[in-house]
This record gives structure tokens, C-alpha cells and sequence, in this order.
């Protein structure tokens, strides 16, 4: 921990009722910031909300790629706060799991707005609303899928390899005074990935170097650097964070 280095600064978190995304807040809270909180049910961001502290957290509840829900949180934000100095696109789907050769492509066309193009504009539009006047730092939330083939959830991992692709591009676009990095955690214990572990526990994580999965905290340290001035000259990075998997082979 590295003091309240996050003091003054505001950070929009997709997808943070629970998981990943609340880890990341609540790294963030820890050090200083206060945080709007996204997801579609408000009962599950009041309760994120309520476990952040009184006064360092809003919850907005909405579909992560409506693009009105995400005008209607940045305002709130603002409103709130004062700024926008931080987002964090946490916000990913993978309803379907199989062949890619066999994926429907209404699925597939979902999946793709979700986990593509609704970080983009969110990206867009926070931008527009403080960043690309006062300057600031994004992160997108990958995976290890988007590294390398992932059978059974190919998809999902080329969504993640174009979110990564997009992060290098904004990078370029956005210096110097708007960072903008990317994590792919491996398997991370939450109910969105359970599918991938869940009975099997012990025999999934033999394959990690480190011999364990991931927790949200493990995440949440790593975006919290990326968004801090100790990362002050890194941009365009896409971190990985897998308990060493992939070097075994595995995803």
C-alpha cells in the first residue's frame, strides 16, 4: 500500500457490484479515491456501495454498453465528485461456451459490443466529459484468453485481443497526458469465471506455477499501479497477471 496516493482523484469503475470490478474499488478506495460504481442491478451496487464507507462511493445501475446509462453515470460522477480521472473498463460477457465455429452470431455480436465497443465509448466519453481536458489514466480489464487460443470461450478471447489492441491504439492517440493500459488475469475466483473452477479447485490450479487462482485483490493492486504515478511512464502495456499459467501452457 502506498500511502493515500489517490487523494482528490475520481475513478468510474463498469461492472463493480462484485468480482474484479469491486476488488479494484475497493484498492482504490483504500488509497484515497472515491469511485462510481456501474452494473445493471441496484440492489447488488447499493450493498458494493454500503461496503465501500460512507461518502467514497456512488452506484449507477445500468447495461454496461447502453451508451445513455453511460451518460447518465459520468454526469452523476461529475456531480458527485468534481472529475473523472480514472476508468476502469471492467464490464465483459461470455454467455456462450464451444466451438467459435459454431457460436451464434447474435451471441457473438453481443459479446462483441459488450466487451469491445462499450469500453470504447466509454472511453469516448469520459474523454470528452474531463479527460482529454484535465488529462488522466484508463485501464481495460482482458484475459489471458486474448494472449493465446482458449478453447470453448475462443470468442470471448478475440474480444480481448481486439480490447487490448484497442488499448494500444488510444495510447498512441491519447499521450501524453491520458495512459491507457490493459490486465489479463488468468482464472480469478468469482462467480463470473466459477464455470472454470468451481468442484475442481485443486486440479485446476496444479497447472499454476504459484499454485493458486486468483483473487480480485490480485487484480485490483495491479490496476491501481497502472492508474498511479509510479506508472507514470508506462502506456499502451497490457499487463498479465496468471499466477504464472500461461508459461506452463495453460489458460
Amino acid at each position: 500500500m502506498n500511502g493515500r496516493r489517490f487523494d482528490g482523484k475520481v475513478a468510474i469503475i463498469t461492472g463493480a457490484s462484485r468480482g474484479i470490478g469491486l476488488g479494484v474499488a475497493e484498492r482504490l478506495v483504500a488509497d484515497g479515491a472515491k469511485i462510481c460504481l456501474t452494473a445493471r442491478k441496484q440492489e447488488a451496487l447499493d450493498e458494493a456501495v454500503a461496503s465501500l464507507g460512507e461518502g467514497n462511493a456512488i452506484g449507477v445501475a445500468g447495461a454496461g454498453d447502453d451508451r445513455a446509462h453511460q451518460d447518465d453515470a459520468i454526469a452523476k460522477t461529475i456531480a458527485a465528485f468534481g472529475s473523472v480521472d480514472f476508468l476502469v473498463n471492467n464490464t465483459g460477457i461470455n454467455p456462450v461456451y464451444g466451438r467459435m465455429i459454431d457460436i451464434d452470431l447474435a451471441a457473438a455480436d453481443k459479446i462483441f459490443r459488450v466487451n469491445v465497443l462499450s469500453a470504447l465509448s466509454w472511453a469516448q466519453k469520459t474523454y470528452a466529459a474531463w479527460m482529454g481536458e484535465h488529462g488522466g489514466a484508463i485501464v481495460n480489464i482482458a484475459s489471458v484468453a486474448g494472449i493465446k487460443p482458449a478453447p470453448g470461450i475462443g470468442f470471448y478471447g478475440a474480444t480481448k485481443a481486439m480490447l487490448i489492441h484497442v488499448t494500444e491504439e488510444l495510447a498512441v492517440e491519447l499521450g501524453p497526458n491520458i495512459r491507457v493500459n490493459s490486465v489479463a488475469p488468468a482464472v480469478v475466483k468469482t462467480k463470473f469465471a466459477s464455470a472454470l473452477y468451481e468442484g475442481r479447485e485443486e486440479e485446476v490450479s496444479a497447472a499454476y506455477p504459484l499454485k493458486r487462482l486468483g483473487v480480485p485483490d490480485d487484480i485490483g493492486s495491479v490496476v491501481a499501479f497502472l492508474l498511479s504515478e509510479d506508472a507514470a511512464w508506462i502506456t499502451g502495456q497490457n499487463i498479465v497477471i496468471d499466477g504464472g499459467v500461461t508459461l506452463t501452457g495453460g489458460v
